[in-house]
């Protein structure tokens, strides 16, 4: 018996990580590498961070335009009352975040799948998408919520509830440290939410569309991003930037630092990106913002900056190596008073609100994501051996 494959015409066999893959139509936004732009929706997304709260960019989102300011006083009410966890919830909660062994990502993994479950949320196939809809902008409004509720308790202390008149970026630093943050840390994270919201076909977005298109309840999606996030080097960077400058230690140690990273094969943190070929547009918005913060730790970075860009120019010649997003986003959070542990549950935080948008998108045109594969082994069939 002669088995053939599937004819060569019937497959394309795509690079390795699906590069330059385009796997879908999407209104939601996109990334052009080499011209170092990103929009959401038709809009500059840094042009929209320098010009519009996280709130109108959270309704963009999910409406697919602008709000009016009527529009959006009714969104912002809509979004703190579901912001607000109940005491059971909160209990429940207890059990997920013990001392001792809390890992933040996981945490939030089980929690949101918990509070999924306990919504008896459906397949999107069996209901109409204002349920979907509804269930994703719960989702979005509570997992900050939830995130800090887990920090505070694996941390021995109460967790502080949210207020209705703050908004989604106040009330984060509100939250995590139970005390006003000031305007200018606030300014200061929402520059950075807004920032992360969505940054086109990353793996978590892929991954909560791949799981979308099973049919699957919209809470299993965002599960599953979270998940793909939590990989290092998808979300968990930002942290790994600071524990590199705490390894340079000082700026006249960055350009032998880094010398001695390049010539062992060590990963220079924070430098290069997939997509962009130049500079990361986030990364300039950030730094920028690093700089209106100030302090010690953002003159620093800036230093080592320049140095490390001006080495790998010469170690790595025609690479254009530039910082990315992580980089700076360290600064800032820790400007903020965000703890190393939680950079990567805040990126979570604002990226719901992508996975969101995207999990909707394919809903309204779905089709089963079910790529083929190529076997590269023995040739069958081969004789089975006798024992």
């Amino acid at each position: 018996m002669t088995i053939t494959a599937s004819a060569p015409s019937a497959l394309i066999e795509a690079p390795a990580g699906l590069e330059g893959v385009i796997a879908a139509r999407t209104r939601i936004g996109d990334v052009r590498g080499r011209e170092g732009f990103y929009h959401y929706g038709p809009y500059d997304a840094v042009e929209l961070n320098h010009k519009r709260t996280l709130e109108d960019v959270w309704h963009l989102m999910l409406h697919g335009h602008l709000p009016s300011q009527a529009e959006l006083t009714e969104f912002s009410a809509t979004v703190a009352a579901l912001r607000v966890l109940g005491a059971e919830q909160l209990a429940q909660l207890q059990g997920i975040a013990s001392p001792g062994s809390f890992s933040a990502l996981p945490a939030l993994r089980t929690a949101i799948s918990l509070l999924a479950q306990q919504a008896h949320l459906r397949s999107w196939i069996d209901a109409p998408r204002e349920e979907a809809f509804a269930s994703l902008l719960e989702i979005s409004a509570i997992t900050p919520t939830v995130m800090l509720a887990l920090h505070r308790m694996s941390q021995g202390l109460e967790p502080v509830p949210p207020r209705a008149d703050w908004s989604t970026a106040k009330n984060y630093l509100w939250m995590l440290n139970g005390t006003e943050p000031s305007d200018l840390q606030v300014w200061a994270l929402e520059r950075y939410l807004i920032s992360t919201i969505d940054h086109g076909f990353n793996s978590s977005t892929f991954t909560a569309r791949v799981i979308t298109s099973t049919g699957a309840d919209v809470g299993s999606a965002i599960v599953g991003a979270i998940g793909a996030l939590s990989g290092p080097l998808h979300g968990g960077a930002p942290s790994r930037a600071l524990d590199m400058l705490d390894a340079i230690g000082s700026p006249e140690h960055t350009e032998a630092w880094v010398r001695a990273a390049v010539t062992g094969g060590d990963r220079i943190m924070g430098f290069g990106h997939r997509i962009y070929k130049g500079e990361d547009p986030r990364s300039t918005l950030l730094r920028e913002v690093a700089q209106q913060l100030g302090g010690p730790l953002a003159e620093f970075a800036l230093t080592v900056e320049a140095t490390i860009t001006r080495v790998l120019a010469e170690l790595k010649p025609g690479r254009e190596l530039h910082t990315n997003v992580e980089f700076y986003a360290g600064v800032v959070l820790d400007a903020c008073g965000v703890p190393r542990e939680m950079f990567t549950p805040t990126f979570a935080c604002s990226r719901v609100i992508g996975w969101s948008a995207h999990i909707l998108e394919q809903i309204d045109n779905n089709r089963l994501i079910r790529p083929a594969s190529l076997f590269i082994g023995q040739s069958p069939p081969q004789p089975i051996p006798d024992r």
